[in-house]
């Protein structure tokens, strides 16, 4: 068995336990506030990420409303395509800002 600490002593480890206690709290602080920027980012859907990113993302969440997109553009050929595009694009682009 070892002797017991002096007073010199017990306060050394007394401040060992402090300083770990506090490393403890740091850690689970930046995990929590690493999860939550992770759930924050989940749920905005990655509002930050580039246009193709996000279409990809929806893509694979809804893979029957892309279909039906794609069948709604084939049936309406690419002419009417390219003049539907003119007209919603400038107003997509003005709701961004």
């Amino acid at each position: 068995m070892l002797p017991p600490p002096t007073a010199q002593q017990q306060r050394i480890l007394d401040r060992i336990a402090l300083q770990r206690e506090r490393l403890r709290a740091r850690r689970a602080a930046r995990a929590q506030a690493q999860a939550l920027a992770q759930s924050q980012h989940a749920a905005a859907g990655g509002a930050e990420d580039s246009l193709a990113v996000r279409a990809a993302g929806f893509a694979r969440e809804h893979p029957l409303a892309v279909a039906a997109m794609a069948g709604v553009a084939v049936i309406a050929g690419p002419r009417r395509l390219i003049r539907w595009a003119g007209v919603l694009l400038p107003m997509v682009l003005r709701l961004r800002r």
